[in-house]
């Protein structure tokens, strides 16, 4: 039985149809407040629904029971911040803190668990968070997987943070010219399910991009030629990314503006050596394009 924390979200769903299309068992923990419709859409998948929450140490311990297994998704950020609530001090530090505890009363035997690329270092509440969980998994006695995704296409080339391909505009941060690994949800829920049982993965740390590193400016030029058009781009100068982030007052902006500046700088991340211990097949930023506008593109996807 795998219990999959945050099996709500984008990765965490795709994570549990690719268990139970596997054939493995799912437990899915969802909260009171999850939305209706996808702890419906989870349980006609086959999952075992569960309640609890990251700041009851007691359904935690429940949801674990059982468990051989522990992937975990969640995280406040970016698109279920609630000050109080869900927020990065009380979900990415001290419901994942809680969790960890949580499996390991339990017994729980591998733990997954989803941080961020460790290019992406400006210093930011969400960084410390993240990184303070990764060195508590690590002298935890669990067998863990550290999961760091670079960019995610479907968060990043998206309306949510200024990329409007429909539209036509399009925001870019910094210059646009230092290449980022966009990674797709899809394959970094694959590269997750394969953790629970590949060598490679065993108390491993792996940073997860796509099929080749590209620049802003080079995924605007992609997504221009997919829809036949030019674009509006306007950049958004490092300098002013930095002041946002010195004159943010809550910690999701901060980290949030801080993200952004790592954008800016690049995060190019070799796949070479993971995808020979770890095959998958990666999702390039032509095919991410091609779904969006609804086309197929002129060049064949770039793959490795």
């Amino acid at each position: 039985m795998i219990l999959v924390v945050g099996a709500t979200g984008m990765v965490g769903r795709e994570i549990c149809r690719r268990l139970v299309d596997r054939g493995t068992p799912v437990r899915a923990l969802v909260r009171e407040v999850s939305d209706p419709v996808k702890v419906a859409s989870l349980r006609e998948l086959g999952a075992e629904i569960v309640m609890g929450d990251l700041r009851d140490r007691a359904s935690l311990v429940r949801a674990c029971a059982g468990a051989d297994a522990v992937i975990t998704t969640v995280s406040s950020m970016p698109f279920s911040y609630v000050p109080g609530v869900n927020d990065i001090a009380t979900t990415d530090l001290a419901g994942a803190r809680s969790l960890v505890a949580a499996a390991s009363t339990a017994g729980v035997r591998r733990f997954v668990y989803m941080s961020f690329s460790g290019n992406l270092d400006v210093p930011m509440p969400l960084r410390d968070a993240k990184r303070a969980i990764e060195a508590e998994l690590r002298a935890s006695g669990l067998d863990v997987t550290i999961l760091r995704p670079s960019c995610f296409m479907e968060v990043w080339l998206s309306p949510a943070v200024g990329f409007d391909p429909v539209a036509g505009t399009i925001t870019v941060y910094g210059e646009g010219t230092a290449p980022i690994s966009w990674i797709a949800v899809d394959d970094v829920a694959e590269f997750a399910v394969q953790s629970l049982e590949a060598p490679a993965a065993c108390n491993a740390t792996l940073e997860l991009g796509g099929p080749r590193p590209i620049s802003p400016l080079e995924v605007v030029a992609i997504f221009e030629g997919v829809a036949g058009r030019r674009f509006t781009v306007t950049h958004v100068p490092e300098a002013t990314l930095a002041a946002q982030q010195a004159e943010a007052t809550d910690p999701m902006a901060q980290s949030f503006a801080a993200l952004m500046r790592c954008c800016a700088a690049g995060d190019a991340i070799p796949m070479a050596a993971l995808l020979e211990a770890m095959p998958v097949r990666l999702t390039s930023v032509e095919d991410y394009a091609a779904k969006v506008l609804g086309r197929v593109p002129a060049l064949a996807s770039a793959r490795t």
